[in-house]
């Protein structure tokens, strides 16, 4: 199956150069480009994109608006956000994850970091690399509006969690894979996916991404301090 990949930055060159790379791949395709959020949005429903890579910095409509709307609009369920980004650590990112984004990737990146971005986003992962997108969350989500960062009704939702969805939910919190997690709880790596697709359901989270917010909002996990 050929990955429908949608490119969105103002930069032409930018674009071309992922069209370049992109297309050389035998399993993925540029479907179209955009060099606004408006754009991006419209494409990516008229294209049935399955990737989107969004600069977060573009006129007009910009990368975080249009992934929210991407994100809410239910025709556009199967479409995978990924943000492009001059600066990894950025609290526009967070925002972004929280919007509905599948995680993001330094403008900086190797080709092959970029490849695989695609091919994780596009089946239903997360891009949560402990060095980056974890630190990250850890070091903004709870960073708040003058308290701890806990959102009531993130907290409340976690009622609809069994025990093990909870264990499974910190573990996916922490950056883990589905097997290391199956490792770490002594359970096949079948048996964590079927966990994590029921939190998932049950917390209305799109991806393993929203999960992350989803744990450090409601409290459940709490960001490093050091």
């Amino acid at each position: 199956m050929t990955i429908r990949v949608l490119l969105a930055d103002d930069q032409a060159l930018l674009r071309s150069a992922f069209r370049v790379l992109v297309d050389s791949e035998s399993d993925m395709e540029v479907v179209g480009e955009a060099s606004d959020g408006t754009q991006a949005v419209r494409l990516a429903k008229e294209q049935a994109a399955d990737v989107v890579l969004m600069d977060i910095r573009m006129p007009g409509t910009d990368g975080l608006a249009a992934t929210r709307m991407i994100s809410a609009d239910p025709s556009l369920a199967q479409v995978r956000v990924v943000i492009l980004t001059t600066f990894e650590v950025d609290d526009y990112v967070v925002e972004a994850l929280r919007a509905g984004a599948s995680g993001f990737l330094g403008k900086g990146s190797e080709p092959e970091e970029l490849l695989n971005a695609i091919r994780v986003a596009a089946g239903g992962e997360a891009l949560l690399s402990p060095a980056a997108t974890k630190g990250l969350i850890a070091r903004f989500l709870a960073q708040g509006d003058g308290d701890d960062g806990r959102d009531p009704a993130r907290s409340e939702r976690l009622g609809a969690l069994t025990g093990r969805e909870r264990e499974v939910l910190v573990q996916v919190a922490g950056g883990h894979s589905n097997d290391e997690i199956a490792e770490r709880l002594e359970v096949s790596p079948l048996t964590v996916k079927t966990h994590v697709n029921r939190a998932m359901a049950k917390l209305g989270a799109r991806d393993r991404a929203q999960l992350v917010v989803i744990a450090y909002e409601s409290g459940l996990v709490r960001p490093r301090t050091d």
